[in-house]
């Protein structure tokens, strides 16, 4: 089995004259930087070398409620993967197991 390679996948997605723009990063190149400009707009950054996500307030304008929500929201959502990630790699540090191990009586 071939080690698993970092990378960072963009693709770009023209449908109905609509264009839409993902990016996966699967790599541990993603720098993120959370800071506030100087105009008072909070942003939060993920880059790697290859692409750069920005999020920041609606319309680059003054902090709304919408924008209080969603960054609950991601603040929710980044501490359940941080919790995943922790599990699973506990998880792989007891090293691989059968499948059905468990269900063999003892």
């Amino acid at each position: 089995m071939s080690a698993r390679k970092p990378y960072t996948y963009i693709t770009a997605v023209l449908r109905n004259g609509e264009l839409r723009l993902d990016v996966a990063f699967n790599t541990p190149e993603v720098a993120v930087l959370a800071a506030v400009t100087d105009n008072r707009r909070p942003f939060l950054d993920l880059a790697t070398p290859e692409a750069q996500v920005s999020i920041s307030t609606t319309g680059a304008g003054p902090v709304t409620a919408q924008d209080l929500t969603f960054a609950r929201d991601l603040a929710d959502a980044a501490a359940l993967y941080l919790a995943d990630c922790e599990r699973l790699h506990a998880e792989q540090a007891n090293g691989p197991t059968l499948p059905g191990l468990d269900e063999i009586p003892g």
